[in-house]
């Protein structure tokens, strides 16, 4: 019916809490489902905690908004009041027996069915009769995109996907080329920036987890005997705790261990890899020549040509000469041309 306005606190486990509040009281009809709860809609700040003074203001303001907006609609002011000031809660049978819902209601089918023949004053002052005899319902459901974004709008997911992204970049950085860690990590940390500002995050928080992830980083390239891996666990702890400290929101102390412990050994072993990537020999490439055995194609005495790894090079004998078919060991390499030893060969026979 045009101009009449009925909230209805559903499913079971559903809360109308905050502003939520303001609204279900408002309504010409408010109804809510078994299970459910309304309250709490204590003023908060966004950010920094207000300042006493300016705090008294604002709840003395919403105090008297909620009571007199349960006045115009018949409810309890005091008990709304209460919810302002006191942050208290009431379920479904406190709210009905406290005036500040009109009825309860299982389904949407038994509400439409309970409001039939009800009499509501419009804000014209007109009064109009609700008749749900011949009543049409239509649904405005979310959207598959809607449903992705309320899914990722979570605390943890958020973290989730924090953490994903900065594995996936430290993987990518560490190891140019890969392509899909720095893909995913990429869209990951864009997704977590969204949940992130849709929770209202607090962004000191996010900036210590960004630090962590550059600490990472730092340490896989210049290793400092995990100094510097030390710092980035610290900042990730301590930013994750942080993250919605100003709100009743939180990220799960148990996923937030189980994602430092997994860093850690994630950065470990990244450190060890490119550890023993610069102990190991080079074995392609002209450096990777040094210490082959050469067989004498001709004789060098002191130049001459020399086979090696399949391939003809011109080489110079450091001291001494060489016959043909004897082996010698390559000990330098000068732009194209080989400098080769024959004391060597003879060691390793």
């Amino acid at each position: 019916m045009p101009g009449c306005r009925l909230v209805y606190v559903s499913p079971q486990g559903s809360w109308a809490a905050s502003a939520g509040t303001f609204i279900t009281i408002s309504a010409h009809i408010a109804a809510m489902a078994p299970g459910t709860s309304i309250g709490a809609a204590h003023p908060v700040s966004v950010g920094e905690e207000m300042p006493e003074e300016q705090a008294k203001k604002v709840t003395e303001y919403s105090s008297a908004w909620i009571r007199s907006i349960a006045e115009m609609r018949g409810r309890d002011s005091n008990q709304a009041e209460l919810a302002v000031r006191e942050s208290k809660s009431f379920t479904s049978d406190e709210a009905l027996e406290a005036n500040l819902i009109d009825l309860q209601a299982d389904t949407l089918e038994s509400l439409i069915s309970q409001i039939d023949g009800m009499e509501v004053t419009l804000a014209t002052g007109e009064e109009v009769i609700i008749d749900t005899t011949h009543y049409g319902l239509n649904r405005n459901e979310m959207s598959g995109v809607e449903r992705f974004l309320h899914v990722i709008s979570d605390p943890n997911i958020a973290y989730i996907l924090m953490s994903l992204a900065t594995i996936g970049l430290i993987t990518e950085i560490s190891n140019p080329g890969m392509i899909f860690p720095g893909v995913a990590g990429g869209i990951s940390l864009l997704m977590a920036f969204y949940s992130l500002g849709v929770l209202n995050a607090y962004w000191a928080g996010v900036l210590l987890i960004l630090l962590a992830f550059g600490l990472f980083v730092a340490e896989v390239y210049t290793p400092t005997f995990g100094i510097l891996t030390a710092g980035g666990i610290t900042a990730m702890v301590v930013g994750s705790l942080t993250l919605f400290s100003h709100s009743s929101l939180e990220v799960n102390r148990g996923l937030i261990a189980v994602v430092t412990i997994v860093m850690t050994v994630f950065v470990a072993f990244l450190i060890w890899a490119v550890v023993r990537g610069q102990r190991r020999q080079v074995a392609t490439g002209a450096e990777g020549l040094i210490g082959a055995v050469a067989i004498a194609q001709t004789a060098l005495a002191p130049k001459g040509t020399v086979l090696v790894e399949g391939e003809r090079w011109t080489a110079r004998v450091d001291s001494g000469s060489v016959k043909p078919g004897e082996e010698v060991v390559v000990t330098k390499v000068e732009k194209l041309k080989l400098v080769v030893t024959k004391e060597k060969a003879k060691e390793r026979s």
